[in-house]
């Protein structure tokens, strides 16, 4: 809605002669009259050529035929002395005046300038001439000697454009080292194509180049070497060309291809940093970059809207229904103005900048609008003889005459498809508001209120469009306290809760937050549900924000809810949970057993909030941290088995990851909590089907048996929920014990722990998943005097393949294992070792201390042997007789058949 503040009709106002052109900047609002300085105007009378800021006011005036173009500095002095000096000399009195006095900077320029424009975030000067572009810097100059102090610009850059015809280009120049990033632009409309000498008009077509492609454009551009690129050194990066043709065919014609508005619009967000006012580019301070950059042109009838930060877009195109004369673009708005009337369109910049700030915006949870949204027209005002538009914050000023001698008829206002509000939607009126709000709160990091009437609307509208309420309650402010007194039904209303409010209830209660809700407001919200959405009582309850309702009254709806819908999984856990805050531990575990474990796990899944609780913010590390909940507590004494079994799931079905899920049994300070927490890691190495969860887990068991054997007997009598045998039967990350390891395991003289910690970590290292390289280094604290000691480290020499010395180090200590470890280890390839290794060490080994318990040996080495090579074998010291049965049996297994 357009409101008009004030109207002033300036021959009754303190300007007695009759306004030019206004601008507006730095809190103020300029008047040019006509009867004071004339400002040259280029192609007509509403294009700006005044331009003002925080710090200066910059002019093109004429006088006596000539052109000049001068920048008042201190123009908030007006009533101090008033100096004119030329753009780098310094004034005569300056070191008595100082900075106080209102300075008239005159700039000389070899061509007459057109156009201008200011960075708001540098306070650089772009000054348009016929056929260049000339870019000022400005700085603050200090001349110690005269003490004098003022601002001074210096010439940086000076760009040569010829052949103009209906283009625009935008380019983008990089500084190194002190100006960070500026913007230069330029454009340009004649009032007619050039006349050909032949019978034809050659009109190039139209063209659109974006991003780098835009070199390939054939407007020639050049830069003018000023002396100061060697200390200031730049980068040029083209960003978008686009050439205009009329249309002759369709009745379009020259008048309205020519550009008349032309605007860089820079936006920041709350991440980004933003100044009161310009900063010298040549001062040490870095500027920083704005999150977003948009580059708006209106010709008479369209009007074009680009975004040029992380790729040049066309955001929106506008259709206005009559002529233009000159459009600006806001945060908010796009205002633009005909003869008679004053329009606005909604824009794309804040649902770009939102994305900016927040890569992961585009979710039904924030619903926020997306940047393709159509565009439409929000209002037309009327206005008489509207002649110049300017625009400061939120803050529109027209400049309007009534031309009485030739009055002019009211164009016919056609209004199209692309600009028909009454042909919208109220989900997309709901999104219109929905960006202006957050236009709004993408200027500060403060949150402001949201109108509560653009609440209401999704609230009580449909159920399709109801998730649009939940970003304007976040906005809002409101407590959920607040939001439910103020959507509460009136006494004897037939109306229930909106849809919309529902929305955002449920989404509150599933937030990961430390807020907890008083019980008056825990109660409401049950009572809300159970009349509202009962299928969502579970979920309410499962909420942390929840822990305060009143458990009994809260059981009571859930049983009627029970007795109306049936018997589930969830509600009868939920129930339980009810039963166990209020202490009745018989009315408990009647609940529990009504249902297998299996079923409760399924239960757990779709509900995990049962068990777990989010801790909000909690860690700062990579993972979220999770809390257990009373229940899960309860499980760890009563059914360890199903907590372990229920987590193992919920990690499964992507419901918990697995540190969160470990931090679990950190957290239950009891004796049981160490033991739980290996149960779970041999649990999820059952069901784990991820490599990198794998190689962590048996890592993790590793460390722990080794742990354990040792810690020497264990000071807790707490059984594994597995043992070894049932570990090598179900998992295959356990293998099964190598026949050997049964001569050096120790007789059944340990404890149980300690033969279960044994026997699993020898299972691993038999198993296929347990990298020797990570383990060798924990293995080095286990002593060899230990019979159990030496069988793992022969372990880890075998799976290194280190044969020739573990059967040394064998028949040194343990001599009656070698039999079985030659025929499970010396197979295949390896089986070489029994003859060229094994057997010669035998027979040396017999002969001096007469090891007859070698003899099942050489009955393995002449069924394996042809005679030739077991005759090889022999000893030649005279006690062949001792191997002849042997023999015999060799030369029987390899007779001809």
């Amino acid at each position: 809605m357009v409101h008009v503040y004030n109207c002033h009709p300036f021959t009754s106002q303190q300007i007695v002669q009759e306004p030019g052109l206004v601008c507006c900047g730095g809190g103020a609002l300029f008047v040019v009259t006509t009867g004071g300085c004339k400002v040259r105007l280029k192609y007509s009378s509403f294009y700006p050529v005044l331009f003002v800021t925080m710090y200066y006011l910059v002019t093109i005036e004429e006088k006596n035929s000539a052109t000049y173009l001068r920048v008042y500095t201190n123009w908030r002095h007006q009533k101090s002395r008033v100096g004119v000096r030329l753009l780098g000399h310094l004034l005569r009195g300056a070191s008595v005046w100082g900075g106080v006095q209102m300075e008239i900077i005159e700039i000389p320029l070899s061509e007459h300038p057109v156009s201008l424009a200011c960075c708001a975030l540098t306070g650089d000067l772009l000054v348009g001439c016929e056929n260049t572009l000339v870019l000022f810097a400005l700085r603050r100059h200090t001349q110690q000697n005269l003490e004098w102090s003022g601002r001074q610009f210096g010439r940086y850059l000076r760009q040569l454009i010829d052949n103009y015809r209906y283009e625009m280009l935008i380019w983008w120049y990089v500084f190194q080292p002190f100006l960070p990033a500026l913007m230069g632009s330029v454009f340009a409309c004649l009032e007619d194509y050039p006349e050909e000498q032949s019978d034809f008009l050659l009109v190039p077509k139209h063209q659109e180049l974006l991003g780098d492609r835009a070199r390939t454009c054939d407007v020639p551009v050049s830069v003018e070497q000023t002396g100061l690129e060697d200390r200031r050194r730049y980068t040029l990066s083209y960003l978008l060309f686009r050439r205009f043709t009329p249309e002759f065919f369709q009745g379009c014609s020259v008048e309205e291809i020519q550009l008349h508005s032309l605007q860089l619009h820079p936006m920041s967000t709350s991440k980004y940093q933003r100044h009161d006012g310009p900063k010298s580019s040549c001062s040490s301070a870095s500027v920083d970059e704005p999150a977003c950059m948009f580059c708006f042109f209106s010709l008479p009838t369209a009007g074009y809207l680009y975004s040029l930060r992380g790729g040049v877009e066309l955001l929106s195109t506008y259709q206005y229904p009559e002529k233009s004369l000159q459009a600006v673009l806001t945060d908010h708005l796009l205002h633009v103005i005909t003869r008679n009337a004053l329009q606005s369109f909604t824009v794309r910049c804040a649902a770009l900048a939102a994305r900016v700030e927040d890569p992961y915006i585009d979710t039904t949870m924030k619903a926020c609008p997306p940047c393709s949204l159509e565009v439409c027209a929000l209002r037309m005002q009327l206005f008489i003889g509207l002649r110049s538009l300017c625009v400061f914050g939120r803050h529109v000023v027209l400049l309007s005459t009534a031309d009485t001698e030739a009055p002019e008829e009211t164009e016919r206002h056609t209004q199209r498809r692309e600009t028909n509000p009454q042909g919208l939607s109220l989900r997309h009126l709901l999104s219109e508001a929905h960006l202006l709000l957050r236009s709004s709160l993408l200027e500060s990091s403060e949150q402001r209120q949201a109108s509560e009437a653009l609440v209401l609307c999704p609230v009580r509208g449909s159920q399709k469009d109801c998730h649009l309420a939940l970003p304007y309650y976040r906005m809002s402010g409101l407590s959920v306290t607040e939001v439910m007194s103020r959507n509460r039904p009136l006494p004897g209303s037939p109306h229930s809760y909106g849809p919309g409010f529902l929305f955002y209830l449920k989404n509150y209660l599933l937030e990961e937050t430390d807020q907890i809700l008083g019980q008056e407001d825990a109660d409401e919200v049950t009572r809300i549900f159970s009349q509202s959405e009962p299928s969502m009582l579970v979920g309410a309850c499962a909420s942390p924000c929840m822990m305060n309702v009143d458990p009994a009254a809260t059981l009571q709806i859930l049983q009627r809810l029970e007795e109306t819908a049936g018997v589930s999984v969830p509600l009868t856990i939920t129930m339980a949970t009810m039963m166990l805050r209020l202490g009745n531990m018989a009315q408990y575990t009647e609940l529990m057993e009504r249902h297998t474990e299996m079923l409760l796990v399924y239960g757990f899944i779709e509900e995990p909030r049962l068990l777990l609780h989010s801790a909000a913010g909690g860690g700062g590390g990579k993972h979220p941290q999770v809390r257990p909940t009373a229940l899960a507590g309860q499980l760890a004494d009563s059914k360890p088995g199903l907590l372990v079994a229920a987590m193992v799931a919920l990690h499964e079905n992507n419901k918990v990851q697995l540190e969160p899920a470990d931090h679990v049994f950190k957290v239950r300070r009891c004796c049981r909590a160490p033991c739980l927490q290996v149960d779970f890691w041999e649990a999820m190495l059952m069901a784990s089907s991820q490599d990198a969860v794998i190689q962590e887990l048996v890592f993790r068991l590793a460390s722990v048996y080794i742990d354990r054997l040792t810690a020497g007997e264990s000071p807790t009598k707490h059984k594994s929920l597995k043992s070894a045998d049932d570990l090598i039967s179900c998992c295959s990350h356990y293998g099964a014990l190598y026949p050997w390891l049964t001569v050096l395991n120790p007789a059944q003289t340990s404890s149980y722990q300690h033969q279960e910690a044994l026997h699993k970590l020898q299972s691993l290292l038999c198993g296929p998943s347990l990298s020797i390289g990570n383990v060798a280094p924990l293995l080095e604290s286990l002593s060899e005097e230990t019979l159990w000691g030496f069988s793992l480290h022969l372990l880890c020499a075998t799976r290194r393949g280190h044969y020739g010395s573990s059967i040394e180090r064998l028949l040194d200590r343990c001599p009656q294992a070698i039999i079985a470890y030659a025929n499970h280890q010396l197979q295949d390839k390896h089986m070489a070792l029994w003859w060229q290794k094994l057997l010669p060490e035998l027979c040396n080994r017999t002969r001096k201390f007469l090891m007859f318990s070698h003899i099942k040996t050489l009955v393995v080495v002449a069924m394996e042997t042809s005679p030739a090579e077991f005759l090889e074998l022999l000893p030649d010291d005279g006690s062949a007789s001792f191997f002849l049965p042997h023999l015999l049996t060799c030369g029987q297994k390899h007779l001809p058949a």
